[in-house]
């Protein structure tokens, strides 16, 4: 696993991170506040602390405007590279099973 990967998985670790991403995930840009009114659990500033790993990690991007911090997904960054990985321990799993499922059959075939 590369270290884009690992820093991803790392921050996806917290269960309030992947809270996070699935606020931007679905409104896309927002400001702290905003995120922060969409996450019960935690304040502010804990989201920004949160905000600060994600960014740092590659998971998020962060636009300044004026006093202003907006956050998104970074879809080039860690995160991409974290679905690809996912995607092929998945992909090899499905394969894996479809070979088992074929030897326990035997490789039989039924004849109509």
């Amino acid at each position: 696993m590369e270290q884009n990967e690992t820093l991803a998985f790392d921050a996806l670790s917290d269960r309030v991170r992947r809270r996070i991403l699935a606020a931007l995930g679905e409104h896309g840009e927002l400001s702290v506040g905003e995120i922060a009114g969409r996450i019960d659990a935690v304040g502010r500033t804990t989201v920004s602390s949160h905000l600060r790993v994600l960014r740092t990690s590659g998971l998020v991007r962060e636009r300044r405007d004026g006093r202003n911090r907006f956050y998104s997904l970074d879809t080039d960054g860690a995160v991409r590279d974290a679905f690809v990985f996912l995607q092929s321990i998945l992909r090899q799993g499905i394969t894996d099973a479809a070979a088992a499922a074929g030897e326990s059959s035997g490789g039989v075939q039924e004849t109509g």
